[in-house]
């Protein structure tokens, strides 16, 4: 979810710590890819019904256990007491306050033990278990009254009569009958088409000290989620996609209700396209959400719209917006456990949405009027908006950001001021060692005349007489931006003596819905020419040695570095992660579907050439970059067996310099959160082949075993 500006003393708050004396910066050291372990993060900050207390997940490494660890915190909004600890962990998170603020809800889970629901009185005393499902619960939801608790669980009635059996369950075939074309998921494994998410209530009842019966509301094939309650405590809304097979359509879900007592489901909103976080109105007449009305053709990427539904009738509020609804700015820090959410907030009179909003690679606050669509700007700054939650009444908002410099913190949200307070400080010690600098942001014409917009890393204390190498970063998704949120990778490079250039090409979003879509049929291809042209102008600059350029990028960035070596020879190394190189395959591995014509046209056995034309291994005998691979071996989303390893055979095939650099058990999201020792191992072998080949250092642990 995306003026009135902040007051020049809130946005001193950002940029304090950069404000220091050139003999204060000669004490500080570059930061390490170590320092990664040091780290915290602020995850799900939920604020309390009175405003007066934040709750938020904790998320710490634990390098012993080579894992993150969870707790959860509390925090006062006056800032005057520091943050105290209120669970030990180390697999809490979720909390949700009861209505009344006297009690948390949160889920606890164990190493191999599905999250349960916990309940954590504040007036003290230990937590206690409220519901204990074979499958576990999501995130509870309180109803208006606090004695009744939705949440969703996968469990069937097979595995509650399986569970209350006791003893050691019978031995099922572990043979698979797959009828689905999607049938896996990257970071969840196989999928059961049987136990999907359901709605499930269990009564809260302070005197029981063990844990009460849940029971189902809904059953049936089709997956709910997103729950919410009317202010009556009499409807449950939910949303669902009711299409067997959806991967053949274009995007569609609906909003529904049911009653807590059971019985029918009831449609509440239906468009030409998905529907989500449904937020009722306060007189609760009203329904506010995100989502689109699917174009009559397929785009490669579609921006998301608020919406108010009234009378049967869905009005787009946003048609004149044409940025993203939601901030999601590419990085590497954001909290590798806990849940984050942004919805959408009514004020208390039901005239206005406050949300978040993603502008040019910055996440912020707008308010939008629910009558006539008119925005007004709440906050501006250079920064990510992770999550936030917001008292009943909308005049509080907990707020967890990031920016260039910063992890993430945990900040105080006045809309009536658009104030940002900033209430934790969880890696202040560890940057006040470091010397750490925001980059440059630039913008330059491509070969088209279009504007990119580009931000320039510089190594600390960099010599204005000196040529430096330089790292090109292309980023994936395709389509999700760079911009003002915390890169470690990038930080480290450049404390390292690079000069790094991040690229927001044509295909990245946040910059309006003609620009984000400019690659659908064309990817890649435009966007390299807007890589290049990057390159072109920062060299000009005059800083950097042109004989000494890398790239580098992840799953779409990937491809594209793939994609690079094989139309220029002007880089002198490469480093493709997690990367698609042959599409042919990629359309038959990974783990969805492309069979709505988003990318392509086509499919590869009707039109093979047009995936082989986009396929980067098909032009590798033009190859001369010395390449390496990185790679999870439990990748689904992009399977090495379509990305790095043909890469890597084709090159080996002709006696070209290549490696390849496996990751047992690490999936897709290796770099965001993949165990902390192979996060550490992942920069070290980047920073080792960049060293090697544009510094000449002697590094032989590439060499041919």
């Amino acid at each position: 979810m995306r003026k009135s500006i902040i007051a020049a003393a809130v946005f001193c708050v950002f940029t304090a710590t950069l404000l220091v004396t050139d003999t204060a910066r000669a004490e500080k050291r570059p930061i390490t890819e170590k320092d990664f372990l040091r780290f915290q993060w602020v995850a799900d900050p939920q604020i309390s019904p009175d405003g007066s207390q934040v709750t938020y997940v904790l998320v710490t490494v634990n390098e012993k256990e080579d894992r993150y660890d969870t707790s959860l915190w509390q925090v006062s909004t006056t800032g005057s007491l520091p943050p105290r600890r209120l669970t030990a962990g180390p697999w809490d998170g979720a909390p949700r306050w009861a209505p009344d603020g006297r009690t948390l809800a949160f889920c606890r889970a164990g190493e191999r033990e599905a999250p349960q629901i916990y309940l954590l009185q504040m007036s003290g005393g230990e937590a206690r278990k409220l519901t204990d499902l074979p499958k576990g619960t999501s995130p509870a939801v309180w109803s208006p009254d606090g004695k009744t608790i939705a949440f969703t669980s996968s469990a069937t009635a097979a595995d509650l009569e399986e569970k209350k059996k006791g003893g050691t369950p019978p031995r099922k075939s572990d043979v698979r009958i797959i009828t689905r074309a999607i049938y896996r998921l990257d970071g969840a494994s196989w999928l059961d088409p049987t136990s999907v998410p359901h709605i499930w209530l269990v009564a809260v009842d302070f005197n029981q000290t063990e844990p009460a019966e849940a029971k189902p509301l809904t059953s049936g094939k089709y997956a709910e989620g997103d729950l919410s309650w009317n202010r009556e405590g009499t409807k449950i809304y939910f949303v669902s996609n009711r299409v067997d097979e959806p991967y053949y359509f274009p995007p569609d879900s609906n909003a529904y209700w049911i009653s807590p007592s059971g019985g029918e489901t009831h449609e509440l909103i239906d468009i030409n396209g998905p529907v989500g976080d449904v937020a009722p109105s306060p007189e609760g007449a009203r329904f506010a959400f995100a989502g689109f009305i699917n174009p009559p053709q397929v785009r490669s990427n579609i921006q998301s719209e608020v919406f108010v539904f009234s009378n049967g009738k869905a009005v787009n509020l946003t048609a004149g917006y044409d940025y993203e609804i939601g901030s999601d700015v590419s990085g590497d820090q954001r909290p590798p456990r806990g849940e984050d959410s942004q919805p959408l907030v009514w004020t208390s009179d039901g005239k206005a949405l406050i949300l978040a909003t993603m502008q040019q690679g910055r996440g912020n606050f707008v308010r939008i009027d629910a009558a006539t669509g008119r925005l007004e700007q709440l906050t501006t700054g250079n920064h990510d908006i992770f999550a936030y939650s917001a008292t009943p009444d909308a005049t509080k908002f907990a707020v967890t950001l990031s920016d260039t410099v910063r992890v993430c913190d945990l900040f105080l949200f006045d809309p009536a001021n658009g104030k940002l307070t900033q209430l934790t400080d969880l890696n202040g010690g560890l940057f006040s060692e470091l010397d750490v600098r925001p980059p440059e942001e630039i913008w330059y014409s491509s070969f088209d005349g279009r504007k990119i917009n580009a931000w320039i890393l510089k190594p600390p204390g960099v010599d204005p007489g000196k040529k430096y190498p330089l790292i090109l970063q292309i980023h994936g998704g395709p389509h999700v931006p760079y911009g003002h949120t915390m890169y470690h990778e990038f930080l480290y490079l450049a404390a390292k003596g690079y000069v790094v250039l991040f690229v927001n090409p044509r295909g990245s979003t946040s910059y309006g819905q003609e620009f984000s879509n400019l690659i659908q049929f064309r990817y890649p291809g435009d966007d390299f020419k807007d890589l290049m042209a990057g390159v072109d102008a920062v060299v000009k600059r005059g800083y950097v040695d042109e004989k000494r350029l890398g790239v580098t990028g992840g799953s779409g960035g990937g491809l594209l570095t793939n994609w690079t070596v094989t139309q220029t020879n002007r880089f002198a190394a490469a480093v493709s992660q997690r990367s698609v190189a042959d599409w042919q395959a990629f359309w038959y591995t990974a783990d969805f579907t492309l069979f709505t014509p988003t990318w392509f046209r086509s499919t590869p056995f009707l039109n093979p050439e047009e995936f082989l034309a986009r396929s980067p291994v098909r032009y590798a005998a033009k190859i001369q970059t010395p390449m390496m691979f990185i790679e999870g071996d439990s990748d689904l989303r992009a399977p090495p067996g379509q990305g790095g390893e043909p890469m890597f055979r084709a090159l080996k095939a002709q006696r070209k310099t290549a490696v390849m650099v496996r990751f047992p058990g690490e999936t897709h999201d290796l770099s965001r959160s993949g165990k902390p020792s192979h996060r550490v191992e992942r920069l070290q072998h980047i920073g080792n082949w960049f060293d090697k080949y544009l510094l000449g250092k002697e590094i032989k642990i590439y060499d041919l075993q």
